[in-house]
């Protein structure tokens, strides 16, 4: 990012107009960084003249001591109001780095029209299309130039709050608002018994490319929480844990990261690869009225993560890796989806690059975000100090991606849709049994309404 800024500011003001960001803060922060350098020119060049004077005074006798002193003395109070004046620079230089985004933004990043978020750049599977769904399952596909096969039913698929609740008496969401409010809930026995299997198999498929099985802190202190996220933008969706500078984490990624906050890593260390296991707290401010029933939108859920650090140069290529795993667990899950390359305007400014997998969910009629596959480039790095070291000695901010692999409850809303039957039952997807077989009160194929059990 800072190579940018000096070399090219241009192309730094056309990311952000691409951004739909205020290009003239690029202009103030320019200003400010060559202010910072030749504040720190000076201050280095009057400490190696105050050290060479301290040196000749050892030296001197008589009257050239005397004037070496005064002018060592002089040399002192200068350094002193350098010190100060690259104190005050440094901290207006590093808060206003911290405004700017991820740069440069991915080439292929789209420039979408007003009011859309995303463009659809592939589909993957069948999907089950109720036929009062056709008409919008249409637009949802051709619009983009894609024509996708998909099976038509002539029942109409319960959405998954009433199916949990209503006809398997397996989710109860208002007792869950009695205890803690909305957007809460209580899932029972067979949804138990699948949210494990999620993410036993998420994990299961991720450490056996490589990834580190981690189970992180569920809380941050706000100072490393700045570097992963822009918190003042954030705030109301987090929560803070009163009297206490800490705050539950909204998902793994976060506390992956900042592990690593002020350290230096040798590039032939990396890249190191995560994959974080935890629960997430969200209050999911701004969605009020958005998905009030059942468990898509809630405060609290069990989310698998992937998270890497890489050498600048490799980042690009793990982006694509990262959202490959996502697919491949969801075409595991055999779960029809389409991937989305999220338009500049709505990428937020720690990523320079992100992509949605976006499962098809029949009871809707359409395509429901599952997984964000992020490159944040330096973003995070260059807040926390996290930098490689090369074999030569060179150093540089490194790069950090994230992606989500499975949040189970929403990959639960997807099952209960896609897997459900006519007469309310639902498959367990065969990928999952095997981890359900070892306990016998598990489903093994089928979850039953609560009328048949």
């Amino acid at each position: 990012m800072l190579e940018i800024l000096r070399t090219n500011p241009s192309y730094l003001k056309g990311d952000l107009e691409r951004r739909g960001m205020d290009p003239t803060v690029v202009d103030e922060i320019v200003d400010l960084d060559r202010r910072w350098r030749e504040a720190k020119f000076k201050l280095d060049e009057m400490r190696r003249y105050r050290n060479e004077i301290t040196a000749r005074i050892a030296r001197a006798r008589g009257d050239e001591k005397e004037g070496l002193l005064r002018e060592a003395k002089r040399a002192a109070q200068e350094v002193k109001l350098l010190e100060a004046e690259y104190s005050r620079l440094t901290k207006l230089r590093m808060e206003a780095l911290w405004r700017l985004p991820a740069a440069p933004l991915h080439p292929e990043v789209p420039t979408c029209p007003e009011g859309e978020e995303g463009i659809p750049i592939r589909f993957w599977g069948k999907p089950m299309v109720w036929e009062g769904h056709l008409e919008q399952f249409r637009r949802e596909t051709e619009r983009w130039g894609f024509r996708v096969d998909y099976e038509i039913i002539d029942w109409k698929p319960k959405g998954h709050a009433d199916e949990a609740e209503m006809v398997l008496g397996l989710g109860d969401t208002k007792r869950a608002a009695k205890v803690s409010g909305a957007r809460f809930y209580y899932l029972y026995e067979d949804l138990v018994w699948l949210d494990i299997a999620l993410m036993l198999f998420a994990v299961d498929r991720l450490t056996a490319k490589g990834f580190r099985l981690v189970i992180p802190p569920y809380m941050m202190r706000g100072e490393l929480y700045r570097g992963v996220t822009p918190l003042e933008d954030f705030i109301d969706a987090i929560y803070k844990v009163e009297g206490e500078d800490l705050f539950l984490i909204s998902t793994s990624e976060h506390p992956l990261v900042a592990q690593h906050a002020r350290e230096e890593i040798q590039d032939a260390s990396l890249p190191l690869l995560y994959v974080g296991v935890s629960p997430c707290f969200r209050k999911e401010a701004g969605a009020h009225g958005r998905d009030t029933k059942g468990i898509f939108r809630v405060h609290q859920f069990h989310k698998v993560e992937q998270v890497v650090f890489s050498m600048p140069e490799e980042s690009w290529e793990w982006h694509e890796r990262l959202i490959k795993n996502a697919e491949e667990l969801w075409q595991a899950l055999e779960i029809p989806y389409r991937i989305v390359d999220i338009c500049a305007t709505e990428l937020g400014p720690q990523a320079a690059r992100k992509f949605d997998l976006e499962a098809w969910m029949p009871a809707q009629g359409r395509y429901r975000e599952m997984v964000s596959c992020s490159n944040c480039l330096d973003w995070q790095a260059f807040r926390l100090g996290i930098r490689y070291i090369r074999g030569d000695g060179t150093r540089g901010y490194l790069h950090t991606l994230n992606s989500t692999a499975i949040a189970t409850t929403r990959a639960i809303t997807a099952i209960l849709e896609n897997y459900q039957r006519p007469d309310g039952a639902v498959e367990v997807p065969r990928v999952l049994r095997p981890y359900l077989e070892p306990f016998s009160r598990a489903p093994k194929e089928l979850i039953l309404p609560a009328s048949k059990r």
